[in-house]
Formats: structure tokens, sequence, C-alpha cells
């Protein structure tokens, strides 16, 4: 791995798989490791975190993160997969009113159990669950806990349903469409699904630097070590009374300086520790 530390915001497209859409990073940054927080199904779209080289080490930050989405459920039959690319397994000619959508939805308000998708990338048994799922398995999916935060209806028409929703890690569109649906005495299946924002992150935020992103997560202080400790803190000793400064103990990362010049980003959970060290003094 080379001296790389970026962080992009992306905007998948429709029918690309989330691993695919990193080619164009993978080929600019040839060498250097890229990963992503937080999948996207292939028919979605939306935004994507994309880390390069040092900054893949702060991945269970950015994965932590809740996140936003404008959802479209197909009312009259629910698919193996929950979206439009699956086979359908369940029909039901019912489909709901305006007005009892309206009273259905707050009941998907909080904290709540979710069963995900047969077609998802969980560890079942030590398989992934969509591994077993092609193959014709039947896979029990054990509830998470899952959150929604905000749930909001946008249009209706068509027997096409189209929400607003905020929702905890962990959370399945695709799962939360199946049971909007089920709530309604019918079937249902996502047939459109955007991310449109990701923790403190949002579509309109893509192009600007890696220090701005990490800047609008508010979970970054600034420290300064003294210089007099370098030799000790570049040997792994970090105890607090080598900082001169910091711009906000209560945030639990920092942008670290040795004087002037950028060190490193650093962990304050529990006790100091580096998560990544800037070869070159850049970010």
């Amino acid at each position: 791995m080379g001296s790389e530390f970026s962080i992009i915001l992306m905007d998948k497209g429709e029918d690309v798989t989330s691993f695919s859409s990193l080619n164009d990073i993978k080929h600019r940054f040839r060498g250097e490791k890229v990963g992503h927080a937080g999948t996207l199904d292939k028919f979605a779209s939306g935004l994507m975190i994309v880390m390069v080289g040092g900054a893949t080490r702060l991945n269970p930050i950015f994965s932590s993160f809740g996140k936003r989405y404008t959802a479209s459920i197909k009312f009259g039959e629910e698919t193996d997969t929950l979206d439009r690319e699956g086979q359908v397994i369940g029909e039901s000619s019912y489909i709901p009113t305006l007005k009892e959508i309206e009273k259905v939805l707050p009941a998907f308000l909080g904290k709540q159990k979710q069963r995900p998708p047969q077609y998802s990338a969980i560890h079942v048994g030590g398989k992934r669950a969509y591994q077993e799922a092609r193959k014709g398995k039947e896979i029990e999916m054990e509830e998470r806990d899952i959150e929604v935060k905000n749930i909001s209806l946008l249009s209706y028409e068509d027997s096409i349903l189209t929400i607003d929703c905020t929702v905890s890690k962990g959370t399945y569109i695709r799962s939360l469409g199946r049971d909007i649906a089920l709530a309604l005495g019918t079937r249902g299946h996502l047939v459109k699904l955007r991310r449109t924002e990701v923790g403190p992150f949002t579509l309109s935020d893509i192009g600007i630097s890696t220090m701005e992103l990490l800047e609008k997560t508010g979970l970054f202080s600034s420290i300064v070590f003294d210089e007099r400790r370098k030799k000790e803190i570049d040997n792994g000793v970090t105890p607090g009374r080598f900082i001169l400064s910091d711009s906000d103990p209560s945030r639990p990362f920092a942008l670290s300086y040795m004087g002037t010049k950028f060190y490193g980003i650093v962990s304050k959970k529990e006790k100091l520790s580096f998560l990544y060290r800037s070869p070159d003094g850049n970010l």
C-alpha cells in the first residue's frame, strides 16, 4: 500500500454492482486498497462512500452511519429477492387505498425487529445467505434490531407507493417494502431504490475534499502533539500528556499534528491509538 489517503463520495448508477462501480476509482488509484462503506443492490442507485489507501481503516466509522432513501414499492406481487430482479413467489389481487397506506405507515416508525431478505450478504452458517438462496435452499433469517427514524409518503399511483425514509445501520429497505405490503394485506416488492444520504453526507457533497468530509462528520477534533516527544510517539507511545492541545476533547477521533505538520488520525476511545499515520505529512 502506498501513501494515499482519500475519501470519495460517488453516485452509483442503476443495474451495476457496488463492486464493479469502483472500477474507475481502482484504475485511478492502481495499487491502493479501495473499499466502500455500505453496499447498494445492483438495481439501486445513489450515494456511496469510497475509501482509498489508509482511509480504508476508517470503514467502521462510516459503516455505522444511518442512511436515507427514496423507495418505490409495487403492490400485488412479492419476489424472492424483494426487488424487481427476482422471481414472483407471492401474489395478491388486493391493492390498498391511499387512506389505508397513510394509516399504516406511522406504525413502521421507531425501533423494531426486521427479518432481512434471503438474498442478502449476511452470513448464515458460515455462508452468504444469497449464495445458499441461489441454490434453492430455504434460509432461516434471524430478525435484527433496526430503527426507522423517518418515513413519509411521496406519491402513490398505478399501485406503486414511493416513500422517503431515514433508517439505522443494518436496515433493509427491501424488507421494509415487503412488510409494509403485508401490513396492508397484500404483497409487494421494490421497483426503485435510491440512497440520498449517508450520515451527514448528501449527494450534493460529491466532489468535496477528504478533509471537508472528515470535518463534516463532527467526530474529529484537532490535536497537537509535543514535537519533543516525536520519537516516542513514532514508536507507539501516546499518553495524553504528550498532547499540547485538543480543540474538542469530547469528540471520539482526531486529526493529529506534530507541531504544524499533519501527523495522522487518532481514536480517543478508551485510550489514544492511531488509525492512520501519514508517511509524508499530507492528507
